[in-house]
């Protein structure tokens, strides 16, 4: 590529969504909404968790994790996706379009990798009920966690360190937020590299995460089968099914997006599916966790002063 036709300045335009003048306030204030639920939802469960002693147990770290994943990886979206809606230039710099890609990405790694600990505790609990409080300590769960996000921030940096190195030809990025895509999209430069690791990343990640859900809930399927006892069956399903779900969400969400991204004749589909895989899970995270969970349950309605009969 002609050196002459290297992009040098820093600023960048966002295209956007195309919404019609009349729909863009209501939109605009309907994601605002659903971001100050996500921040008063993540933020009431972590708060409770910390404060509450009876609470610093390894499933309730781990419930932790996933709201801070949240927050982080809905703060970089949702209020710039706001801001630009509204706007009519939609301008962001170089660097804040990297920051913005790399929480985005960081917080896709690390739901799968944190719902995989999650299943694996879900595991020990149900089939190996005497041996989880000496297997699964707040130490073990602590390091568990620490590998979680310590793989997430390398995988992710090695991605976005690809896209860097680049040479930019092009300065606006096709999409309503940055991310890894949209970001070497940029460049007029050889970028087999970032295509070969990106297809990498992602095979691992999905399949690993796929892998070992399938297999942790195929094996506590088994035990409730084998053991035939309704009280096991019924935790269980209390605790497995709705952990199930919201993890489908994110992995089928998280599949349209990048099948989407190959796909340039729907490119308002493709930022739907990115916005859902982050606003969706987030949402639900901390209501199902919380209904579902029963000491956490009572302790959230203590707070908003209703009396809780104690559980048999």
């Amino acid at each position: 590529m002609d050196s002459n036709n290297t992009i040098t300045s820093d600023i960048l335009q966002i295209e956007g969504f195309n919404v019609s003048p009349q729909f863009t306030y209501p939109l605009a204030l309907l994601l605002l909404f659903v971001y100050l639920l996500i921040l008063v939802s993540n933020i009431g469960v972590v708060t409770l968790i910390v404060t509450e002693k009876s609470l610093h147990q390894p499933m309730y770290v781990l419930f932790c994790n996933l709201s801070v994943n949240d927050l982080i990886g809905n703060t970089a979206l949702l209020p710039r996706l706001v801001a630009d809606m509204v706007s009519t230039e939609r301008l962001i710099t170089y660097n804040q379009c990297v920051a913005q890609a790399f929480c985005s990405h960081t917080f896709g790694s690390a739901s799968h990798l944190i719902l995989i600990i999650m299943a694996f505790d879900r595991y020990v609990a149900i089939c190996h009920p005497l041996r989880y409080g000496s297997f699964m300590t707040t130490r073990t769960v602590a390091w568990l966690s620490a590998t979680a996000w310590g793989v997430s921030v390398l995988l992710v940096s090695v991605l976005i360190g690809l896209t860097v190195r680049l040479g930019r030809c092009r300065s606006v990025v096709q999409s309503a937020f940055c991310d890894n895509a949209s970001l070497f999209k940029l460049s007029c430069d050889d970028v087999s590299a970032n295509n070969i690791y990106g297809l990498f990343f992602t095979v691992v990640l999905f399949s690993s995460s796929m892998f070992c859900i399938t297999l942790t809930y195929f094996r506590i399927a088994l035990v409730c089968w084998m053991r035939k006892n309704k009280e096991l069956n019924s935790k269980a399903l209390q605790t497995c099914a709705s952990h199930l779900v919201l993890y489908l969400i994110m992995l089928w969400s998280g599949f349209l997006t990048i099948i989407l991204h190959r796909i340039p004749d729907h490119p308002d589909l493709r930022k739907i599916a990115f916005i859902l895989f982050n606003v969706v899970p987030a949402n639900l995270n901390p209501v199902v966790y919380a209904m579902q969970t029963r000491l956490l349950r009572e302790k959230i309605l203590q707070v908003f002063g209703r009396k809780v009969t104690p559980s048999s």
